[in-house]
């Protein structure tokens, strides 16, 4: 298991960007909220800590994690917006479904990074119960949400860094 003894909200804060002026949107599924919403909360208070405003931070909704690339394409296309964090949670199930959304999810997160030049982080669980998802957001191993905020942020630097 690649999260055995492993706290997924651990890290160093010297190495975390200043997140100040930077202007982040997490957009979050609803499907398995118990489980985005803890993911969601993590992230929205580590962005906080790091310098990033609370009027600087937008918080949207899609229906499940197979929207979450169209959420963020949508957000970026119509705000300026730094770093968009995609939050979600698919569970396996007894049908093939969980591969064909963790795919495609997976996928599409990629494909907005890539069309947009906006750094868009995968924050999405794919577990395989729904302890697995507890545990990685914000049990015994962490809460996956505060890595993604910190990925965020210097992802976000880094484009800031290389933007004429």
């Amino acid at each position: 298991m690649a999260t055995a003894l492993t706290d997924l909200s651990s890290y160093d804060p010297k190495g975390v960007p200043d997140g100040t002026g930077m202007r982040m949107a997490l957009v979050v599924a609803e499907w398995n909220e118990e489980i985005t919403h803890s993911l969601a909360e993590a992230a929205r208070k580590t962005l906080l800590h790091h310098g990033v405003a609370e009027a600087d931070l937008r918080i949207e909704r899609v229906p499940g994690s197979y929207e979450l690339a169209l959420g963020a394409k949508l957000v970026i296309d119509g705000d300026q917006t730094d770093a968009v964090i995609c939050i979600g949670s698919v569970i396996r199930g007894e049908t093939p479904h969980f591969e064909y959304v963790c795919q495609a999810t997976a996928q599409g997160i990629m494909d907005v990074n890539l069309s947009t030049g906006v750094p868009t982080i995968f924050c999405v669980l794919t577990d395989d119960s729904i302890q697995q998802a507890r545990d990685r957001s914000g049990g015994k191993h962490g809460n996956k949400g505060v890595d993604c905020a910190i990925a965020a942020l210097k992802m976000a630097a880094m484009r800031r860094k290389f933007q004429v």
